[in-house]
């Protein structure tokens, strides 16, 4: 992946939210964000930057040229366009580093002294806020580089048959087509490993317990019924820090209202210290039935898992 990296065109400070903020020859940030700013403080959007690809475009609808910081954006930059960040993503130097964790934020319209002066705000569409990891100074003409973050996935499949070649693994590739396609839409940034073994205890717990924050998300597929060889969830259970019931349950009820069988499963989810696992059920139809269902909040268990508090 080709190294991007992003110009400061200028970094700019307002006492007072809700206001313009007014250029200045440098920032000094630390753990609250930029000293001195109305917006610096111990939550998720410690510093704003606005990239000038958007000040284009928002130039023309404003029929004027509009100076850095009218947006009240603490880092105005050149190179990318910010919004198509994701939370977790990173920009640095040897000096300073800030981890992304909003993108885009509420619009107070007519209640906003940016809307008012300007007749518009970019903020709440192509905006993003980020928290300060590594404090420092950063000035105008400074350069960050930009670090996506790749969450990594670890798809196990657990199949007596399919590890011994006796037939193709099904599930495991529509766990990854389903992951795909939500980031697809999220902007996510993912990459996969998949492993088929038998449903062996030993040989089940010894990959978890490697994989235990290396990967971000585990799904295993397999294992799940209440059959002599269903281990998965026996190995799995014991090995969480933190179980997450709601989901699986509210799946099973969805889908055992038409269909009882599918409240046999014994599916579970949980962390792994600050690895997500979601044992699934084997096959095809039920793995589209759960990942139709965990894919709608992976985003919102990224965000709390690192105290985004972005609800």
């Amino acid at each position: 992946m080709e190294q991007k990296t992003i110009k400061i065109l200028s970094t700019n400070i307002s006492i007072e939210k809700g206001t313009i903020k007014k250029p200045v020859h440098q920032i000094e940030m630390n753990d609250h964000g930029v000293k001195g700013d109305a917006h610096a403080g111990s939550w998720h959007r410690q510093v704003s930057m606005l990239g000038v690809e958007s000040f284009k475009k928002f130039s023309e609808i404003a029929g004027r040229e509009i100076a850095f910081g009218e947006f009240a954006e603490n880092i105005t930059t050149e190179g990318m366009e910010l919004f198509k960040t994701t939370p977790l993503d990173r920009f640095s130097n040897e000096n300073i580093e800030l981890e992304v964790t909003q993108i885009g934020k509420k619009c107070h319209g007519s209640s906003c002294a940016i809307f008012r002066e300007v007749g518009n705000c970019v903020m709440p569409k192509e905006g993003i806020f980020v928290r300060v990891i590594k404090g420092g100074n950063l000035k105008t003409g400074d350069v960050l580089n930009y670090h996506p973050k790749i969450f990594k996935i670890l798809i196990i499949t657990l199949s007596d048959r399919a590890s011994k070649g006796e037939y193709s693994d099904k599930s495991g590739p529509k766990v990854k087509e389903a992951l795909e396609t939500f980031a697809a839409f999220s902007n996510f940034k993912l990459s996969f490993e998949n492993v088929i073994i038998p449903d062996d205890e030993n040989q089940l717990k010894n990959i978890l317990t490697s994989a235990k924050d290396t990967y971000d998300f585990i799904f295993t597929t397999g294992g799940t019924g209440i059959g002599p060889r269903d281990i998965t969830v026996d190995v799995v259970k014991p090995l969480l820090d933190k179980e997450i019931p709601g989901i699986m349950d509210m799946i099973r009820m969805k889908y055992g209202m038409e269909k009882p069988n599918a409240l046999i499963s014994r599916s579970i989810a949980g962390l792994m210290n600050t690895s997500m696992i979601f044992a699934l059920p084997g096959s095809v139809k039920a793995v589209n039935e759960y990942m139709s269902e965990i894919t709608k909040v992976l985003e919102h268990l990224v965000l709390m898992l690192y105290s985004i508090d972005a609800h």
